[in-house]
């Protein structure tokens, strides 16, 4: 390892500058990379721990996003540990790669720092770009804050890098909410960080001559249904112990514990919203304080977007009488994406659940604790009647009349 870097035990990170410190202790050996606002200060941060001697790695400027991730897809083929990050615009133009990554199982670390896809051009904070890559293959996993940024980054290099796994990991963190936001943030030490991870251990990389591999083959339709179905799906599904182990041992080293799903006063809710991002801590607030008005509401957070913990949901959200699912992404003409995973998540149970949509932030238009208010009283009334009382999907926060469909 390189030399040293002293730290505290708690140091004033935003989320970008947190991300940048776990890419240094783990030792990250190429960072390939195209810098895109607001994600642009993780990479630049390794590149100056590279400068200054903290990493004994690589970093390669390329001419765009596509080929950023093409040199990750290249530099992983090739035996090393491989990171490095993107937003929104981004994000779609690396889309193609993505998908080229995990069918080669290759255990790419991705930080999202998301921010909303034009047009119209928005260099600010939503969901649109953590959805677009939610079918391409990768684990998911969602941070609502600093410290989570942080503490997720290892907990995805030893997921993804896990021989019965050897899938890519993307580490979602909200745009400028998170990502340039500083909060006092625990750290772990250089050693018991690279130590949580371990030494990379390459497979079939191409670097091995004693041993020949192909990446990227062609299928066609002889092979590509079972490659899809029988590996890549059957692996994903298989996923969720991998986490859980991770999660167990990182709670175990540092005391700080994870769920794929996370939740918040729902033992006895009647009302849930479930939500992504730095919302999860404004909806926490709101939900305490209807708790003092008599409505007994709950939270529940998604930690781990893909795999979709169905299970997890489903038990949760058993005995929850109204539900709202908050998307910060625009749907264009059909239910948010959040939205539909839930209605499939509990369309064969029991549950009477009303479920209704809720779109908001776009942009990085803020979400108020009056709106997250508006919405568990509209929560409320749907538990009472036993069925929705308002439009299935609208929308939060927008400016002039009402806005909603379905």
């Amino acid at each position: 390892m390189a030399d040293k870097m002293e730290l505290r035990d708690v140091e004033v990170w935003d989320g970008n500058f947190a991300a940048a410190q776990a890419l240094r202790q783990v030792q990250v050996d190429v960072v390939s990379a195209y810098p895109i606002t607001p994600s642009t200060p993780i990479v630049e941060g390794y590149a100056k721990f590279l400068a200054d001697g903290y990493v004994d790695g690589e970093f390669i400027m390329v001419e765009s996003e596509h080929a950023a991730m093409s040199g990750c897809i290249g530099a992983s083929a090739a035996g090393g540990r491989v990171a490095t990050a993107t937003s929104s615009q981004g994000l779609a133009l690396m889309i193609e790669t993505l998908y080229q990554a995990s069918g080669m199982r290759l255990p790419i670390v991705l930080n999202i720092v998301n921010r909303a896809l034009a047009a119209p051009l928005n260099v600010n904070g939503d969901h649109s770009d953590m959805y677009l890559a939610r079918d391409s293959g990768w684990i998911q996993f969602d941070a609502y804050n600093p410290q989570e940024a942080y503490d997720l980054n290892f907990i995805a290099f030893r997921v993804a890098e896990d021989h019965d796994v050897r899938l890519p990991a993307v580490v979602n963190q909200d745009g400028f909410l998170t990502s340039h936001t500083a909060q006092g943030v625990k750290t772990i030490d250089d050693d018991t960080a690279f130590n949580f991870v371990g030494e990379f251990k390459p497979m079939n990389d191409m670097l091995d001559l004693d041993h020949p591999v192909t990446h990227g083959v062609q299928t066609e339709e002889d092979w590509h249904f079972e490659h899809k179905a029988r590996q890549h799906n059957d692996l994903m599904t298989k996923v969720f112990p991998k986490i859980q182990e991770v999660f167990d041992a990182f709670e175990k080293m540092t005391g700080r514990k994870y769920s794929m799903v996370e939740t918040y006063d729902m033992d006895d809710a009647d009302v849930a919203v479930v939500c992504m991002g730095t919302t999860v801590e404004t909806a926490v607030i709101v939900a305490k304080e209807m708790r003092e008005k008599g409505i007994k509401a709950g939270v529940v957070g998604i930690r781990v977007f893909r795999p979709w913990p169905f299970e997890q949901l489903a038990e949760i959200l058993k005995d929850v009488k109204a539900i709202g699912a908050l998307d910060r992404s625009s749907p264009n003409g059909a239910p948010g994406a959040l939205y539909n995973e839930l209605a499939g998540t509990l369309f064969n149970t029991d549950t009477k659940a009303a479920l209704t949509g809720y779109i908001y932030g776009l942009g990085g238009r803020d979400i108020t604790k009056v709106h997250l208010t508006e919405i568990f009283e509209q929560l409320q009334a749907n538990a009472e009647a036993g069925k929705p009382t308002t439009p299935l999907q609208q929308f939060i926060g927008v400016r002039g009349p009402k806005l909603s469909f379905l």
